[in-house]
């Protein structure tokens, strides 16, 4: 469905309001203040195009291995990116406005020429391919405004392209699992119930390039192929999504076409027959470069540590820049994943025997039936068109469209497992399929401006969200099939294949615009503050029809619900910064979540705070945090599985700590940390949510050899976390680690293989614990070769 061409006329009034009332923008300064030490090209060019307030165009391939001289003193743009580049054999050319790129010099001096050739637009943020860095210098995935990591007052994690492909991490839960102060919970291997989990609460905030996508459209199996980076805002992000749970943000950043022509190979091949292709291109696609375009095909086929598990999957992506002038870039692409799931694992076997003992099944064991499947083509396409203003303001319209096809036919395990047989497990299958399909409009201006002698920074905008979704109603859970597995020890997977009439359809209707502003104002030198609001209408009308017995609709609405964000920032020197923040929560609870009586439930409402301290180190290549925060909710949605329904908990409270460091700790030396302490409390103080963790630690690091050995790259890091359990008595799991390897070497300039050993120690440990258990990964083995050129 397309959207509608009409916004409500508060919201456009609101948004149109908030612009005029911003004080007229100032042309940028000729000279500015710089203090850069010399140190890695890419790193050091990031740092003087966040602080000159440019945007610096780069194939990762130009700066690569190169270093910059140190830059002290007042100069112009030109004249800092002159000194910058000095004897690199590279130079700057302008190419309108406050856009540069970075070429090859004509000749040994590298001199600074003016001309007009292209612009390359990007999601706002520093991109983090071929940096080789563990962090990232800016985002925008917290305030909608590029800060960097000091001056942004949330926690906020980026998984760089460099860790992306350290540990291998090729889709959205691998991603997360890596992700500090994030918990996942795999509830089934190949199925559509991973879960994500911050400061108490389950994600729903997903975005791509900065606008939200639905939950809807299974964000789990987005492949990372396609992906520059992945950012994480973690607490309330109200100003940015408009609804949601106050978990956290994953902003998915998509890689764009590079300036110089460059090719990428990858194979790979591991444990469980996993094997693996992958080819990049990108570059120029006209001798001016006034057009770009990157092409990205990938196919991984794999079985698993369970019996009969098999899945294939394949992605396209594909984009092209096309520069309309010296200062306006139109954008389009596509992306398209099919993923095929035999025999997927949904929930696992019971923890226990009807005799109260533990079961301990082996790891390979898989409750899936051999008819069952889950299979998935998702397509999405998108176009934009961004100009540069000369007054130092730009502008983006950005519009999306993504379908989700599904086919899942999967089948659950329950009953009482006798110890002494093995039998008085039942079959319990449920058939789902539609396509979901999702429109998204996005626009904005941003840009400086001038007030009480001081420059300021202001971005607003509206955003509209159209997604549907037509489903054949096959029934309910098929709780008459009654298959018995006669030992589950034993099973092979064979049984009669349901039948899955079509008893009715269903469908859903959602729709969301909002207005919102965002200003970052320069109180003084050392004090800033950000203040936003976001204006949201909502509606979603859900109608259910079974075939004989009639419709059934359910209709909800949200007009005019105000969600004002407050952030302050203060420099204490020129490494550490104090923050807080301030934003309200208001989501719509899911269209499945019911109470007792099938009747929905009111929306979920309360406040978010964080106060906290970040630290920069030797010139932004190294960042770190450390966060405090409370979140405060009424209307909490909890599932009750006596009643298989959801209740309310009123006066929910959340509140932990969180500390992490990311970056560059010497030469050649990347490393991640992060821990990370929540618990949820209800009204009279009593912890509920047990089956997350209180404490979480992981770490990731990486270290290139010097000398004679620079050729070898060795990295390591584990992952842990304390006691979880349905209640914390039925059944619960201790605490445990998981430890990684990994090992890269440079065959030759262009060819490097890497291995990646995962769960050294072989250690056995639920992935999701609840009265039935899946298991995670057992120790396994990755094998990659990457070739570029």
């Amino acid at each position: 469905m397309s959207l509608s061409p009409h916004l409500p006329l508060h919201l456009f009034a609101c948004s149109a309001a908030l612009a005029l009332a911003s004080v007229s923008p100032i042309a940028w300064a000729e000279e500015q203040h710089y203090e850069i030490a010399a140190g890695p090209l890419a790193t050091q060019l990031n740092l003087l195009s966040a602080q000159a307030g440019i945007y610096l165009a780069a194939d990762a391939a130009l700066t690569a291995g190169k270093t910059s001289h140190a830059l002290s003193g007042n100069y112009s743009i030109e004249q800092a990116l002159q000194i910058l580049l000095l004897n690199t054999g590279l130079t700057a050319v302008q190419l309108g406005g406050q856009r540069y790129q970075l070429q090859a010099a004509p000749s040994e001096a590298s001199r600074l020429e003016l001309s007009s050739t292209t612009i390359s637009g990007k999601a706002p943020g520093s991109t983090t391919e071929g940096t080789g860095s563990y962090t990232a210098y800016s985002s925008s995935s917290s305030t909608r405004l590029n800060l960097t990591q000091k001056q942004t007052p949330q926690s906020v994690t980026v998984m760089t392209r460099q860790r992306l492909d350290d540990q291998k991490l090729n889709n959205l839960t691998d991603v997360l699992e890596a992700s500090p102060g994030i918990a996942v919970t795999r509830a089934g291997l190949g199925t559509e119930n991973d879960s994500y989990w911050s400061r108490g609460f389950q994600i729903q905030n997903f975005e791509i390039d900065g606008v939200p996508t639905s939950t809807r459209m299974d964000n789990y199996t987005q492949s990372t192929a396609m992906y520059d980076r992945v950012e994480i805002v973690r607490g309330a992000t109200g100003l940015i999504s408009g609804m949601g749970n106050p978990s956290a943000t994953i902003n998915l950043i998509r890689k764009r076409p590079t300036a110089q022509a460059q090719v990428s190979l990858t194979a790979e091949a591991g444990s469980w027959d996993r094997y693996g292709t992958g080819v990049d291109v990108s570059g120029p696609l006209t001798e001016t470069g006034t057009v770009r375009g990157r092409l990205v095909v990938d196919y991984k086929t794999e079985q698993a540590w369970i019996d009969r598990f098999k899945q294939d999957s394949q992605l396209i992506y594909g984009i092209t820049e096309f520069d309309l002038s010296d200062s306006t870039l139109l954008t389009a692409g596509f992306s398209y994943q099919k993923t095929q799931v035999d025999s997927p694992l949904r929930g696992g076997y019971q923890t226990l025997f009807s005799n109260g003992e533990k079961t301990h099944a082996q790891r390979s064991l898989n409750t899936a039936p051999k008819w069952s499947y889950n299979d998935h083509d998702q397509t999405n396409y998108f176009t934009s068109i961004e100009h540069q203003f000369d007054n130092g303001w730009s502008g983006k319209i950005e519009y999306g469209h993504t379908e989700n096809k599904f086919d899942e036919f999967f089948s659950f395990t329950i009953g009482s497992l006798d110890q002494a047989t093995g039998s008085g497990g039942t079959l319990l299958p449920v058939r789902w399929s539609g396509t979901p399909r999702q429109d998204n409009l996005d626009a904005y201006l941003t840009g400086p401006f001038s007030a009480f002698g001081r420059e300021h920074e202001l971005i607003t905008g509206i955003t509209a969200t159209d997604y549907e979704e037509h489903t054949p109603n096959y029934g309910d859970w098929l709780r008459d099939y009654g298959f018995q597995v006669p030992d589950y020890r034993t099973w092979n997977g064979d049984s009669p294949k349901p039948a899955t009439p079509v008893l009715g359809k269903g469908s859903i209707r959602e729709k969301q615009y909002a207005a919102y502003l965002t200003s970052r104002l320069h109180i003084t030198d050392d004090l800033s503050l950000i203040l936003g609001g976001r204006l949201t209408d909502w509606k979603r009308d859900t109608d259910t029809n079974v075939y004989g017995e009639g419709t059934s609709s359910v209709k909800e609405r949200e007009t005019g619900v105000f969600i004002p964000y407050a952030g302050v920032v203060y420099d204490l020197d020129e490494n550490w910064a104090l923050y807080a923040s301030y934003t309200k929560i208001f989501n719509p609870q899911a269209s499945y979540v019911r109470d007792i009586n099938r009747k929905a439930l009111p929306p979920l409402e309360g406040k978010g705070y964080e106060v906290g301290i970040k630290g920069s180190f030797y010139d932004e290549q190294l960042n770190a945090s450390l966060a405090l925060f409370q979140l405060e909710q009424d209307n909490l949605a909890v599932w009750q599985s006596d009643t298989q329904a959801y209740r309310i908990e009123q006066s929910a409270k959340t509140q932990g700590v969180e500390l992490e460091i990311n970056g560059e700790l010497a030469e050649g030396w990347q490393a991640s940390a992060g821990y990370a302490y929540s618990v949820t409390t209800d009204a009279d103080d009593k912890r509920i949510v047990t089956t997350l963790p209180r404490h979480m630690f992981k770490t990731f690091t990486s270290y290139r050899l010097p000398g004679m050995l620079d050729k070898v790259t060795v990295g390591g890091g584990f992952n842990w976390q304390t006691k979880t359990g349905e209640d914390l008595h039925y059944y619960q799991q201790g605490s445990y680690a998981v430890a990684n390897l990994m090992a890269r070497y440079d065959l030759s300039k262009n060819l490097s293989a890497t291995v990646n050993l995962n769960n050294v120690f072989d250690r056995e440990y639920y992935a999701r614990v609840y009265s039935e258990g899946m298991y995670g990964a057992p120790r396994n083995v990755m094998t990659s070769l990457k070739y570029n050129f």
